[in-house]
């Protein structure tokens, strides 16, 4: 099976607020009756804490994400990834620093918007804190400017062009260090640095590029409480059962805070905080903003130096104190054995479950862009559902590989409505794919077989003498899709690679036995090479084979690979791999494989028999876990793609070209 590639803001009153600091159990700095905010008429107001203790003169810009180009891993900074300043010059609000305007904190850490900007509907808005005297000998006594203290906070979707109406559930914000962590992660796929991150409204080739965005802010939404500034313990939205992993990011949060609460960039918790946290190329931060972001986007690097730094008393707590790695992962819960995983062009998740009994069996779980689950499981049409995929009408392709009164179905979901197919000869399929023409291709696995089934005319073809497929994965090219198309499958036992062109009807087994030790996930890259997984337990591996499987390629092995079932890729051709048995997904930069580039992502401990792997719009990485009955979203992982279709929606692939 190919998997494909795959907001709510919380306005607390201000008597929740302080009840949320005050149970924390953080070292607040709130001496005096002048730090707490008192609600105002202004449109937008907030507080700048730094580790819970407020800073005085900080600027806080406010900023519209590029709707022009994007920002990310890798992506230089440039006029077309630049955000847009939106404070506008009103006279005893905001100040200029030559270039853009800004709101001022006062000694509370006070800030107030009074409709100084106007924003465009449907843009992505965020805060942008930078420098700020921490006041570390106490409120009202002056330690100095902190140049190296640099925070986000989202806002989210501009409403409206009239301030008064921009942000109507927005009435408080708070800007810290969790704030900025949930921004950072979040964000991380449009990022190039603080005020650098967007994407294109729309491109040549798709108009998901916005709606990719726009879903990234709502992930920092559903994480943070906006106005206490703190995680929270599941996603905000309504009836979402996505667990936040709290003492992660609390601990994220304190790393950063040992940065901000100090006397700036020559500091020791500054300077080592910039020596870990440096991006891809070397580079290293220059405020904690950066850093975060950084963090982020390379979430394996430096994890034992970074939490040596937060200090004896953190101001966020409870923390963690070891972690393999620092991938943020939320958990959904409520599952029942999950094993295939797919995006919808929404940015909405399916989740097959594949058990037969108890709560959820036999069900499809949709888990939408806002976090919101709902279970499919009409009237016996799902038997032991493994495969799914997704066409570009974000119609829903489900094989069962158990049958219902003797019938094994094809399962569609389509505008909320379950529909069973019926093909003859269908025998406890795993596997389907979608087609460029829009076609369905299922891997029959008791029947040694390979169907094409056209949704439009119910017809069929069959391409027989295929043992036992287990994987399929589709070519795509959206520049002549009627001219290439491709399926692979394989075969478990004889370690056969078989390609099907349905233009010619041609089945070919490829003379790549020797690479094939138990395959079972496949996917094909850019330039046609096809990827598959050989799930050993212990000594897996993934076998690499040039276009039209005629050309044998490399055999990628590492210690990081147990048991893999299966195998999926992002926009920057980084590959993910899906492991039963160690508890973690894999990552690999292909560019560089062959030095050995392998980095394993636990999610916090939150991986348990991973199966079903899938890549969303804006680079959250999907893993299905089977013995946990959960699914992991490892939030910001990941390059953002185009879903269904997989079309790059980052560099260095353009957004036209086809991601298959």
């Amino acid at each position: 099976m190919k998997t494909r590639y795959p907001s709510l803001s919380v306005v607390a009153g201000l008597a929740g607020l302080a009840g949320a600091l005050l149970l924390s159990g953080c070292s607040a700095n709130f001496g005096d009756a002048s730090n707490t905010p008192t609600a105002t008429a202004m449109h937008i107001q907030g507080i700048v804490h730094g580790g819970q203790q407020s800073l005085n003169g900080a600027h806080v810009y406010m900023y519209a994400a590029s709707t022009a180009g994007y920002g990310g891993t890798n992506i230089a900074a440039s006029t077309s990834n630049a955000s847009k300043s939106l404070l506008t010059n009103l006279s005893g609000v905001t100040t200029s620093d030559g270039t853009n305007y800004y709101v001022t904190t006062d000694q509370a850490g006070n800030f107030n918007i009074d409709g100084a900007f106007a924003c465009t509907p449907g843009t992505q808005i965020y805060l942008y804190s930078v420098s700020g005297d921490p006041q570390l000998n106490g409120y009202g006594t002056s330690t100095g400017d902190n140049t190296a203290a640099g925070m986000l906070a989202v806002l989210g979707d501009c409403a409206s062009a009239t301030p008064s109406a921009a942000f109507p559930n927005v009435t408080f914000v708070t800007i810290n260090e969790v704030s900025t962590i949930a921004a950072a992660y979040a964000l991380a796929g449009f990022a190039t640095d603080a005020t650098h991150i967007g994407a294109p409204s729309a491109v040549t080739g798709h108009t998901l590029s916005a709606t990719s965005l726009a879903n990234a802010f709502n992930t920092a939404l559903n994480i943070v409480n906006q106005a206490s500034g703190l995680p929270v313990a599941t996603t905000t939205t309504t009836g979402s059962s996505g667990t936040v992993p709290v003492t992660l990011i609390n601990s994220l949060a304190d790393i950063l805070a040992n940065c901000v609460n100090s006397t700036g960039p020559s500091s020791s918790g500054c300077s080592t905080l910039f020596t870990n946290a440096v991006n891809t190329a070397g580079t290293k931060p220059t405020n904690t903003a950066v850093a975060a972001i950084n963090i982020a986007q390379n979430p394996g690097q430096n994890v034992t130096a970074l939490l040596n730094t937060i200090p004896a008393v953190p101001p966020f707590s409870p923390t963690v104190s070891t972690a393999a790695d620092f991938s943020l992962a939320v958990t959904y819960s409520g599952l029942n054995v999950p094993y295939g995983v797919a995006v919808d062009g929404l940015g909405n998740v399916f989740v097959t479950n594949s058990g037969t009994t108890g709560t959820n069996a036999n069900s499809v779980t949709e888990i939408s862009s806002t976090g919101v689950p709902s279970n499919f499981s009409t009237g016996g049409n799902f038997a032991a559902p493994m495969g799914i995929a997704i066409d570009t009408s974000n119609t829903a392709w489900i094989v069962n590989s158990g049958a219902v009164g003797g019938t094994y179905y094809l399962t569609s979901i389509g505008a909320g409505a379950v529909s069973p197919h019926t093909i003859a000869g269908l025998n406890a399929p795993q596997a389907v794919d979608i087609g460029a023409g829009g076609n369905v291709w299922i891997a029959n696995t008791g029947g040694n077989s390979v169907f094409e089934y056209s949704p439009s005319t119910t017809s069929v073809s069959t391409f027989t003498g295929i043992p036992s497929p287990e994987g399929i994965a589709a070519t795509i090219d959206t520049t002549t899709p009627s001219n290439n198309q491709d399926i692979s499958s394989f075969e478990t036992t004889g370690r056969r690679a078989t390609e099907v062109d349905s233009e010619t009807a041609v089945a070919a087994a490829a003379a790549v036995e020797a690479q094939l030790t138990s395959p079972k996930g496949v996917a094909v890259a850019e330039g046609f090479n096809v990827f598959f997984v050989n799930s050993v337990a212990g000594a897996g591996s993934v076998a690499e084979i040039g276009p039209g499987l005629q050309a044998a390629g490399a055999l990628l092995t590492s210690t990081d690979f147990d048991d893999p079932q299966f195998i999926t890729f992002d926009g920057a051709n980084n590959f993910f791999v899906s492991n039963l048995s160690n508890g973690a997904i894999t990552w690999w930069n292909r560019a560089v494989v062959a030095a050995g580039v392998f980095t394993n992502y636990t999610g916090g401990g939150t991986v348990s028999g991973a199966e079903g792997i899938a890549v969303d719009l804006s680079g959250n990485v999907w893993v299905a876990n089977s013995t946990g009955n959960t699914v992991s979203e490892f939030v910001g992982l990941a390059t953002p793609v185009v879903t269904p279709l997989q079309a790059a929606l980052n560099a260095p692939y353009t957004d036209a070209a086809a991601k298959p």
